[in-house]
């Protein structure tokens, strides 16, 4: 039985309408850009974005340098309460570069530092308190997030593609059917009266 419907879906089957074909065909491009299309842009934007962090983070490494400095000021006596201050405050800190005089500047150090502890501190080209350059896994993070985000948002594409084909498709075949049922109404009614 399965290969006879087989059979009248190849050829020319009279129940066969135009709103089928174009359903079946677009199923067939839908499953094919799922498993193909939304992997493959999402590879493609991954690295593209691999490679732009990665520049990024050359551009950081190469702008900022880290020191070992002196905390020469006391600590606040109340710490500021806000959320990702509470763990780190402002203080001045003090260094000595190799070849050049001692510097003084105010970073950004853990709390719990007291005044006379050594931190690391990163400091650019301008003697700014700056965060450390981006490491490898925040890169990869980055590549990842990017990656996964545009392959799903390429299959949502598709799949809303989809679903307006779907409902073009059946409006269509609901409008062929009330056409022919106008047509062979009147028959099917005249028999039973």
């Amino acid at each position: 039985m399965r290969t006879r419907v087989r059979d009248l879906r190849r050829r020319g089957n009279p129940l066969r309408r135009r709103s089928d074909v174009v359903e079946a065909w677009t199923a067939l491009v839908v499953a094919v850009l799922l498993l193909v299309g939304a992997p493959l842009a999402g590879a493609v934007a991954g690295l593209w974005a691999h490679e732009d962090a990665r520049a990024t983070a050359a551009e950081q490494r190469a702008e900022r340098h880290r020191v070992r400095a002196e905390v020469v000021s006391r600590p606040p006596d109340t710490l500021p309460t806000a959320e990702g201050i509470r763990d780190s405050y402002r203080v001045t800190v003090r260094w000595t570069e190799p070849g050049q005089t001692t510097r003084t500047a105010t970073a950004r150090v853990p709390a719990g530092t007291q005044q006379g502890d050594v931190v690391h501190a990163w400091f650019d080209a301008r003697g700014r308190n700056v965060e450390p350059p981006t490491d490898g896994t925040a890169v990869w993070q980055h590549t990842i997030v990017l990656g996964v985000a545009t392959a799903g948002g390429t299959a949502a594409v598709v799949l809303l593609g989809h679903a307006m084909v779907r409902r073009v498709a059946m409006r269509r075949r609901l409008d062929e059917w009330d056409r022919e049922w106008a047509r062979t109404g009147p028959e099917w009614s005249r028999r039973s009266a």
